[in-house]
C-alpha cells in the first residue's frame, strides 16, 4: 500500500523565510504547505490534515499567538503541534505565553539546521507511526468483518435446523439437546453480530444500524424487551412507565437491541435487590427512554463507558465482548438520536435515550401462501450456502410453499426459463453470477420483471432499489413473514 504523504505547514509573511525552511525540511514522504499569513494558514487547515506547523511569531494582521489560539479553539486543529519560529529575544514571559496557547516548542533565529531537522523528524516519524497503526487497525477490523460474515451462513444453517427439529420432534431428550444447541447458536450469533457491528461503525460509517423504518410503539417494544429479560432473571423487579405518544419510526429489531442492551446492563451491574425503572416519554417532537438502576459507575469508568471493549469491573455476569453500550449508542445515532449517562450516589445510574419523532418510511402487509386459484405459491430460493438453502427449502415446503432452489445466479436464470416463480429469494453474494446481476437480468426481461424479489443480505443498503430486504441473520418466523409480505 502506498504511504500517504505527511504534511507540514509553514507560516511566515516573508517569502524568503518560507523558501529557506522548505529547503531545510525537504525529505521523501513529506509534503510542505506554505502560508504567508494567519488567514491563509487557517484556509489550508480546513482542507489538509497537518502533522506539524512551524509558525512565525511576528506577522502583520494576525500574529503567531493569535493563530495558535484560533487553532486550539477549533476541534479540527486543536491537536496539531505548533512550533514557534521567532527572531525575538528569549523573553521568558513571551515563551510562557506561547506555552499557554498550546505551543510545544520555540525555534530562535538564526535557526540551526540540525536542530530544526531533529525536531521535525520526531513529528514526521510520529505521524508515520499513526498511519501504520491506523492501517493495521483497519486491516484487523476488516478481517473481523469478513470472518463474522463468513461464519453467519453455517451458523444460520445450524440454528434453523435446530428450530426445524424442535418443531418435528416430541422426544424429551432430543428437545433438551435442541434447546442447548439453540441457546449456543443464539449466543454465537450475538457475538458475531457484535463483531460485525463494530466493523460497520469503524469502516462503514454505521451502515446497518438502522436497516428499516416502520412504525414502532416504543412502549410495546420496551415492554416486550423487559418481559424477555425478566424471563431470564425472574427475581429482578423491572418497572415500566410511559407518558405521551410514544410511536415513532425506526428499525424495531435494532431499537429492541438498544433497549435490551441498556436494561440487561442495569440487571448485570445494578444493585442486586434494587428496582430497575424504565420511563418512556413522548413529547411532540422527540421521545426519551430512561433506564434507572441503583449503583454507581466509578468516576474513572464513566468517560469511556461507551467505548468498544470496555467491560465494567465487577460485572461477573457479563459474558459479552464489551460492545453492548457502544452498539447501543451507534443504534441511537443511526436513528438521529443519542444516549447519555449520569451516575451518582443519590440518583444511582441513569441511561437516557433520546430519539426524534420520525415518520414511517416503509411498511409491509401480510400476504398469502396461495394464489387466487388456490395453488401453492412457487418460490425460487437462490443461495450458494448448501445448508442454509436446504433448511429454508424444508421450512417453506412445510408451510405450504412449492420451492425450487438454485446455487448461483446462472442456475437461477436457467430455472426461470421454465415456469416463472411467484417470488424469488435472492442472496447477493454468490459465485458465477451474483444477486445484483440476476436482478438486473430479471428487470430487463418483460416476462420476469414483475416477479417480486426478496434479497437476503447482511448489508441492506447495498441491495438493489425496488426489492424487499431481509437482513441476515434472520429467524424462521422472519423469513416466513418476509415472504408472505411479498404477495
Amino acid at each position: 500500500m502506498i504511504d500517504v504523504p505527511i504534511k507540514f505547514l509553514l507560516v511566515d509573511d516573508i517569502p524568503e523565510n518560507l523558501v529557506a525552511l522548505e529547503a531545510l525540511l525537504r525529505r521523501d514522504g513529506l509534503e510542505i504547505l506554505q502560508a504567508r499569513s494567519g488567514g491563509e494558514a487557517l484556509e489550508l487547515l480546513l482542507v489538509h490534515e497537518v502533522a506539524l506547523a512551524f509558525v512565525d511569531v511576528q506577522m502583520p494582521g494576525m500574529d503567531g499567538f493569535e493563530l495558535a489560539e484560533l487553532m486550539r479553539g477549533t476541534a479540527r486543529t486543536r491537536h496539531v503541534p505548533i512550533i514557534f519560529v521567532t527572531a525575538g529575544a528569549r523573553d521568558p514571559k513571551r515563551v510562557f505565553a506561547g506555552y499557554e496557547t498550546g505551543v510545544i516548542d520555540f525555534l530562535f533565529k538564526p535557526i540551526e539546521p540540525h536542530v530544526l531537522n531533529s525536531k521535525a523528524e520526531v513529528f514526521f516519524q510520529l505521524a508515520r507511526q499513526r498511519q501504520e497503526l491506523a492501517r493495521s487497525l483497519r486491516l484487523s477490523e476488516t478481517f473481523v468483518g469478513i470472518l463474522g460474515h463468513d461464519l453467519r451462513s453455517p451458523l444460520g444453517a445450524i440454528s434453523m435446523s435446530a428450530q426445524l427439529l424442535e418443531q418435528t420432534s416430541s422426544e424429551p431428550a432430543v428437545l433438551r439437546s435442541v434447546q442447548r444447541i439453540t441457546r449456543a447458536a443464539d449466543r454465537m450469533s450475538e457475538m458475531i453480530e457484535q463483531m460485525l457491528d463494530l466493523t460497520r461503525a469503524r469502516l462503514a460509517d454505521g451502515d446497518g444500524f438502522a436497516r428499516s423504518s416502520v412504525a414502532v410503539d416504543l412502549v410495546e417494544l420496551v415492554r416486550r424487551t423487559v418481559d424477555e429479560l425478566q424471563a431470564a432473571a425472574p427475581g429482578r423487579p423491572i418497572e415500566v412507565a410511559a407518558t405521551g405518544d410514544c410511536v415513532t419510526a425506526g428499525d424495531p429489531a435494532r431499537l429492541a437491541q438498544l433497549f435490551s442492551n441498556l436494561v440487561s446492563n442495569a440487571v448485570s451491574h445494578g444493585v442486586a435487590d434494587g428496582v430497575i425503572v424504565v420511563e418512556i416519554d413522548g413529547s411532540p417532537h422527540a421521545l426519551s427512554v430512561r433506564v434507572q438502576n441503583g449503583g454507581v459507575i466509578p468516576s474513572d469508568v464513566l468517560p469511556t463507558i461507551f467505548d468498544p471493549f470496555k467491560r465494567r469491573r465487577g460485572g461477573a455476569r457479563s459474558t459479552g465482548l464489551g460492545l453492548g453500550l457502544f452498539i447501543a449508542r451507534q443504534i441511537a445515532v443511526a436513528h438521529g438520536g443519542d444516549v447519555g449517562v449520569v451516575s451518582d450516589a443519590e440518583a444511582g445510574t441513569v441511561f437516557t435515550v433520546r430519539l426524534p419523532r420520525s415518520s414511517v418510511l416503509d411498511a409491509s402487509d401480510p400476504g398469502s401462501r396461495r394464489t387466487d386459484e388456490g395453488q401453492a405459491r412457487h418460490l425460487l430460493l437462490v443461495d450458494d450456502e448448501d445448508g442454509l438453502r436446504e433448511t429454508l427449502r424444508e421450512v417453506f415446503e412445510e408451510h405450504g410453499y412449492r420451492v425450487t432452489t438454485a446455487r448461483n445466479g446462472r442456475e437461477a436464470l436457467d430455472a426461470m426459463a421454465g415456469p416463472t416463480p411467484d417470488a424469488v429469494i435472492l442472496d447477493l453474494a454468490m459465485p458465477v453470477m451474483d444477486g445484483h446481476s440476476v436482478y438486473l437480468a430479471m428487470q430487463a426481461d418483460p416476462r420476469l420483471a414483475h416477479i417480486p424479489v426478496l434479497v437476503s443480505t447482511s448489508h441492506p443498503r447495498r441491495a438493489p432499489s425496488g426489492v424487499s430486504v431481509l437482513s441476515k441473520p434472520a429467524r424462521l418466523d422472519q423469513w416466513l413473514g418476509a415472504v408472505a409480505s411479498l404477495f
